[in-house]
Order: structure tokens, then C-alpha cells, then sequence
């Protein structure tokens, strides 16, 4: 089930918040909370709940071991076995089955074992709660239920954002349930809405058609094409799922942190990371990169360390050298920007930063997009080759660039800067306060109406972190 279809829109989220709404009692609200995250989960991953399950009793159990001081880092190697195991069997058995085979020459069997949706994020949460009580004993949950809670919410279930234990542990005991959380939450997730089946999906009916052709086939024109749209789509498909989950944390009383703060104004690698994925950057900061040393002990190991954080990345988000090669480019120009081969810091860089950061993000996009490096590599060729800006096979791609496309593309733009956050600034801050108010209600109204058009009139509504 995912938050952009009808079933969770007019079925799952209206039983939730209604039995929500007439229970007063907070144990009860939380027990709703967590049996309606549950069937959630159990929805789409009927046999894979039992998995969840296990890891959050036997994450909760290693956070209970980890809060005193006998077996604390025995309990915190555990918990690492156990999640990053669990990933490994799931993620990653087939992947390196294949690598084993081609190097050594082998023929051992591949398993092709199904990944269950969200098992990167809820192993991460788990892992990162038992880490937290162990360097702050005091953290620690008595409750499993607390736990379960933390782990299976729904709105961060299957996609994120990864929620730190302390950022939401005061909610889990104690919180607000009122009109105004209520409005806020619901005009965020409706924003999020809009994002992921207005944008995302009409930027992804391109990108899927050109990543579907050979590249042979394409000329430079098509190719930059399907390019951008993909880097428009998955920041649409998922800045807009982290909306919708923010918005409903804050209808059931929960403030989770931004997930994503403008990434295509960054005019640098660095900076990009800051405001892209935050939650997955920080647990990788916070987790891996300063465990490691982090920026301590000089730039050698400092490069090394970033390095070894971006591999982490892009094996995080696939079982694919495609996904790897997408990291480390990222990482490279991380290095090149430390060691100032790339002058990032300097004033007369200042004007090239942003178009070198949106270049660096949109080629290596297309490695993350493609099914192989061959393709990837292909395709970004063609992106460089003028020989040919367009070719009679593209005919089909550019013919759904319509007057529909356009105008989503160029609302995309300009949501992809802050412009509308500093329009709403001054119109607060003025006579048009109230009006803005109701235009903005009025305006969240019709986003809704449109996404539900779109989604019982078409039936192409992907969500790309499934496969993550």
C-alpha cells in the first residue's frame, strides 16, 4: 500500500483517524497507531511482517542489554550482525553470489530471494536506537510496544525519513492531537501528494521511455531529456513521500525533521548532501563516517572516510554497481572539493558552483537510473556526442513532451527553489495575510482533487523506492 493510491487515501487513512479521533485514551491511541502500521505493512508484505517483527524484539532486547555496562558492546555487535545481516541475506546474497562466481569461476546457485519494502529503513532505525541507549544508557525503552511503535509507524515505515529514537521518544509517551497539528499535517501531506502524482509521475512517463530505449538509438537532445526528467522524478517521487509521511506524523502528533531542504540551489557536492536524503546523510555521519575518524585525523584519512561512506551509500540503495559507481562518483568530487582541486570556497568558482553541482547530480542520476553500467555509461555518452542532437527513433519520446508536460515541468522549477516559501514570508508579513490563507486552503483543495483525477483516470503511478 502506498500513500498515493486510492485504497490508503479514501479506506486506510480515514478508519485510522477517525478510531484515532473518538479514542481519548493515549495507550489506546497508541495501540491503534500501532495495529493500523501492521496491516500497513502487512498490506503489501503479508510474510515479510514476521521479519519486522523479529528484528524489533530482538532490537529492543540488545537495547535493553546495551544500557548496562557488562554486555553493552556485546549487545551493540549483535544488533550490528543482526541488522546489517539481515540486509546482507536480503539485499545483497544474490548480488554477491555473482561477483563470487565471476571471479573465482564458480558456479554456486544464485538465490533470488524477494526484498522486503522497507527493510533498509527499519533496519537502520533499529540499529541506530540500540547505538543511542548504548552511548546514553538513559535512552533506553522498557516498554517493547514503545519500541514497536518507534520502528513500524506507518507514515516512515517503508521509505523514510530514518527517524532517530530520541527526536520522537517524549511523543511516543505524551502528545498534542488538535485542529491546527490536524490542518498542517493534512496541507503538507496533501503538497507531498501533489509533488509525487502530478510531478513525479508526469516527469517519470519520459524518463521511463527514454531509459527503456537503446541508447544507440538516441541522439544527444533525448538523452538530456530523459536525464533531467528522471533527477526531477525521483526528487519529486520522494521529497514528496517525505512530505506525506511529515504531514501525518504531524496529524497523529509526531515532528519528524526535513528529509530534503532545496538540494538543486547546492553549489557544491558537499552542500548538496546536506540538503538531500538528510536523514540517510546524518545516519551515515553519525553511524560510519565519524566512528571512523570522521574529519580528525588529516586529510588522507579524512578522503578515506567520505569514500568509504559513499560506497556505504550507494550499496545502500542497491544490490548493483550501478548504484556503487553513483556513490563514489559522488564522493570523488567530494574528495576533489576537500583537497580544492574542485575551488568550490573560492568567489570566482562562485558563478560555475551551481551549474557544476546540477551536471555532476543529473550524469551520475543516470548511472543510479540504469539497469548496467553499460547502459548508464551508453547513455551518458550520447549526452556528450553532438554528432547527432536528435535521431527519427526519439519521434515517440518527444512527442509526450505535450502542454501538460511543460507547464508540470516548469511548475517543477519553481518548486524546486524556495521561491513560494518566500512569497508566503512576505504575504504573512503583510495586508494579505488573510487572503493568502484562504487562497492557500483553497489551493491545497485543488491539488487533491487533481492527484485523485490522476489517480482513477491513469494507471502509471510508480513509487521508486520500493526498491530501495
Amino acid at each position: 500500500m502506498t500513500f498515493s493510491s486510492v485504497t490508503f487515501l479514501f479506506l486506510f487513512l480515514p478508519i485510522t483517524f477517525v478510531l484515532y479521533a473518538l479514542i481519548r485514551n493515549h495507550t489506546a491511541r497508541n495501540i491503534i497507531l500501532a495495529a493500523s502500521s501492521l496491516i500497513f505493512y502487512a498490506y503489501g508484505e503479508p510474510v515479510a511482517v514476521m521479519i519486522m517483527l523479529i528484528s524489533i524484539v530482538l532490537n529492543y532486547l540488545f537495547g535493553r542489554l546495551a544500557s548496562g555496562n557488562k554486555l553493552d558492546k556485546a549487545a551493540v555487535a549483535a544488533a550490528v550482525i543482526l541488522n546489517i545481516g539481515l540486509l546482507f541475506v536480503y539485499k545483497y546474497t544474490g548480488f554477491f553470489a555473482e561477483i563470487f562466481n565471476a571471479v573465482f569461476h564458480a558456479h554456486i546457485p544464485v538465490p533470488h530471494i524477494r526484498l522486503p519494502i522497507g527493510i533498509s529503513f527499519f533496519t537502520f532505525q533499529g540499529l541506530s536506537y540500540v547505538i543511542d541507549v548504548y552511548r546514553s544508557k538513559e535512552k533506553v525503552q522498557k516498554s517493547l510496544f514503545s519500541v514497536l511503535l518507534y520502528i513500524a509507524f506507518f507514515p516512515q515505515l517503508i521509505a523514510g525519513p530514518i527517524v532517530r529514537y530520541e527526536d520522537i521518544a517524549d511523543r511516543l509517551d505524551q502528545r498534542e492531537f488538535s485542529v491546527d497539528r490536524i490542518s498542517r499535517g493534512l496541507h503538507r501531506f496533501i503538497l507531498g501528494l501533489g509533488k509525487k502524482v502530478l510531478i513525479a509521475n508526469q516527469m517519470g512517463l519520459i524518463a521511463d521511455h527514454v531509459f527503456g530505449l537503446d541508447p544507440a538509438l538516441l541522439g544527444t537532445a533525448g538523452s538530456w531529456v530523459g536525464a533531467i526528467c528522471y533527477t526531477l522524478q525521483i526528487f519529486f517521487d520522494f521529497s514528496g513521500y517525505s512530505d506525506m509521511a511529515i504531514g501525518l506524523g504531524c496529524v497523529f502528533g509526531f515532528d519528524f525533521k526535513e528529509n530534503f531542504n532545496y538540494p538543486f540551489i547546492a553549489s557544491s557536492i558537499q552542500t548538496f548532501w546536506r540538503r538531500w536524503h538528510i536523514s540517510l546523510s546524518t545516519w551515515f555521519k553519525e553511524y560510519v563516517y565519524i566512528p571512523l575518524g570522521g574529519n580528525r585525523k588529516g586529510k588522507a584519512r579524512t578522503t578515506l572516510n567520505k569514500l568509504i561512506v559513499f560506497f556505504l551509500t550507494g550499496l545502500w540503495h542497491g544490490a548493483n554497481f550501478t548504484f556503487i559507481i553513483w556513490g563514489l562518483l559522488h564522493g570523488l568530487c567530494q574528495m576533489l572539493e576537500t583537497w580544492h582541486v574542485i575551488p568550490v570556497e573560492k568567489k570566482w568558482f562562485k558563478p560555475f558552483g551551481h551549474l557544476y553541482t546540477l551536471l555532476v547530480v543529473v550524469v551520475a542520476f543516470v548511472l543510479f537510473r540504469a539497469d548496467t553500467l553499460g547502459q548508464g555509461f551508453a547513455l551518458i555518452g550520447r549526452m556528450f556526442d553532438f554528432s547527432a542532437l536528435r535521431t527519427p527513433q526519439e519521434a515517440e519520446v518527444f512527442a509526450l513532451i505535450t502542454p501538460l508536460f511543460l507547464v508540470t515541468f516548469m511548475i517543477a522549477i519553481l518548486i524546486s527553489m524556495p521561491v513560494f516559501p518566500k512569497l508566503r514570508e512576505k504575504a504573512l508579513a503583510s495586508s494579505l495575510a488573510v487572503p493568502y490563507e484562504y487562497a492557500a486552503s483553497l489551493g491545497t483543495l485543488v491539488i487533491f482533487a487533481l492527484c485523485v483525477l490522476s489517480l482513477v483516470s491513469s494507471k502509471y503511478n510508480p513509487f521508486i523506492y520500493f526498491r530501495f
